[in-house]
């Protein structure tokens, strides 16, 4: 009789890894996945259901214990960093990560602000949904100004990527023929309200060369692909069970899920990427199990780093090997450099008299937009004393009662008074471009790591003065749209002081495109150039800024970079 031998079985491998389910890590799966790829996405976060973890979609103040605002200790205990952000609330705090548990460092004069996202589906659940084609001068703005580095791509190459995304996703907006703004594949737009319009024809009368729209945002108004249109409810950081706003959780990890070749595994912290210097290439990730704090393998033939600009190249500086001492792919020197984020929370608002007697439907979650109208490469449009551009975000409405708490005011006069809306307010809040500088950079602190031993990534970012002197003129010319516009009791703001860059949540650099090696991470296809079977595409790839919300661009080159590696690996380059 035969003693039971024990055969250690090979170790299964994917053809393709994803590190992350956001908004990139989504669109890597679906792409990969349809194309024929047995898949796995890694996803440090818990795991949720579309839907069903939803738990406070559509309640109501009074069922919460702080009325919808926020536990205060529990805020300053666990959630330091994410409260600081402008969408962070009752509602919606548990989408956010722990910062107790999750720890970083900066210098202490140069705060820098880590918004994240702690679940399947990222930061997808509670993102604005802005969404804006870049245009052919913002792929050649750093070669034409000799900043930094040249991107590898022009519009010409991601247009058709961009029509690809936009039809999947449900983008509804108004075609303006703009040259520094591209129109897309539109579904019929949201309206805008009395005042905004009244707004929007004082403005472009007065400044000719200015246009004011609705904003292009990924929220269906016509049902698409399954996903509900929607309903003006209003509360869309709380998770949208119609998928009326665009999700991975909605629309993108479903389709992957359905053709049988995805495997999503959560509370899987990627540690580092595996890299074979003998066969020149990643063989896979190492991955911490979040719960057990265990160490795992898994290995794949592609590998895609989705898991936020900082993320990946956290991820990135931790492959440490023989070759690359400093960082997978990182002969360049530049992983880690050249981080960038929009600066905002500056621009202007008044009062607009006239439309007491007139009111709007429903809570709209969009608001309109005044694209670009600065350095268009014009003598009109010129400024001297700052690159780039700006461009606004913004909208009209009307106070309801709880403007009574910033009111004087007590008893039954001050409660009726609160029945009746307030007056017709009108913001236009300005959204600039950061250039790309190598002093501002991330790197691996040499001594923390967090409860996971991931050594703690350190962050080095402050403004320019370049950005500096640009909101200077973000404010003012806002104050002169509205006075055009009639606005009474015009209000500038300007919070720089607290407007720290990671705020934005627009995170972007730190692995760039490029055409030459030597001065970059990645290729045109967001390829990295020193090992060819790992792509990068989120917001660490990005060569520059522009000023447009920049998701709907991460999408564009995922679905681009997804169809060029299964090229290259039925061609056996990979």
């Amino acid at each position: 009789m035969k003693k039971n031998v024990f055969v250690a079985r090979p170790p299964e491998v994917y053809d393709a890894i994803v590190v992350g389910s956001g908004i990139s890590g989504g669109w890597a799966a679906k792409e990969l996945c349809e194309l024929g790829l047995k898949t796995l996405v890694l996803e440090r976060g818990r795991p949720i259901e579309h839907g069903k973890d939803y738990i406070t979609e559509h309640m109501p103040p009074w069922q919460t214990s702080f009325r919808g605002l926020e536990d205060r200790k529990r805020m300053l205990e666990d959630h330091y960093i994410q409260m600081q952000a402008g969408p962070v609330n009752e509602y919606n705090i548990h989408f956010f990560i722990n910062d107790r548990e999750n720890p970083y460092t900066h210098d202490p004069d140069k705060p820098f602000l880590w918004i994240r996202g702690d679940q399947v589906g990222g930061r997808s659940i509670m993102w604005g949904r802005q969404s804006y084609r870049w245009s052919e001068m913002d792929f050649e703005a750093n070669a034409r100004e000799g900043i930094a580095i040249d991107w590898p791509i022009r519009y010409r190459d991601i247009a058709p990527w961009y029509d690809y995304v936009e039809r999947f996703v449900g983008i509804t907006g108004q075609a303006e023929g703009l040259p520094q703004l591209p129109d897309g594949q539109f579904l019929p737009p949201m309206p805008m309200n009395c005042v905004e319009l009244h707004v929007k024809e004082r403005i472009e009368k007065a400044f000719p060369g200015r246009k004011m729209t609705i904003g292009r945002v990924a929220v269906l108004t016509v049902p698409l692909n399954g996903r509900a249109a929607c309903h003006y409810c209003g509360v869309c950081e709380r998770g949208c069970t119609p998928g009326a706003y665009f999700s991975s959780l909605s629309a993108t990890l479903p389709v992957a899920r359905a053709t049988g070749n995805l495997t999503l595994r959560p509370n899987s912290i990627v540690h580092s990427v595996i890299y074979d210097e003998e066969r020149d290439r990643a063989v896979g990730v190492r991955v911490i199990d979040r719960e057990t704090k265990e160490m795992l393998e898994f290995y794949g033939r592609i590998i895609f780093l989705c898991a936020s600009t900082l993320g990946t190249t956290q991820i990135l500086l931790n492959s440490k090997s023989r070759r690359f001492p400093n960082g997978l792919g990182n002969s360049s020197g530049v992983l880690g450099h050249y981080l960038m984020d929009h600066h905002f929370v500056v621009g202007a608002s008044g009062e607009i008299p006239g439309f007491e007697d007139r009111y709007y439907y429903g809570d709209r979650p969009n608001g309109i937009y005044i694209p670009r109208f600065r350095n268009l490469g014009d003598r009109a449009t010129h400024r001297s004393d700052y690159l780039r551009g700006f461009g606004y975000q913004g909208g009209a409405s009307r106070p309801g009662w709880d403007r009574g708490v910033n009111m004087n005011g007590f008893g039954a006069a001050f409660k009726k008074a609160l029945r009746d809306p307030g007056p017709w307010i009108m913001g236009l809040g300005a959204w600039g471009e950061m250039l790309p500088r190598y002093e501002n950079y991330v790197e691996l602190d040499p001594e923390r790591t967090d409860s996971w031993g991931m050594p703690l990534l350190r962050v080095h970012c402050t403004w320019g003065e370049n950005e500096l002197a640009m909101r200077k003129d973000m404010a003012q010319s806002a104050a002169e749209m509205l006075e055009a516009a009639g606005a009474r009791n015009i209000q500038v703001y300007d919070g720089i002081e607290y407007a720290h860059p990671g705020l934005c949540i627009h995170e972007m650099g730190t692995a760039r495109m490029g055409r030459d090696p030597k001065t970059s991470v990645l290729n045109a296809y967001n390829q990295m150039h020193d090992v060819p079977n790992v792509f990068v595409t989120d917001g660490a790839c990005m060569t520059s800024s522009a000023c447009q919300n920049p998701s709907l661009t991460y999408m564009a080159l995922t679905a681009r970079a997804a169809h060029y590696a299964v090229e290259q690996l039925k061609k056996g380059n990979l």
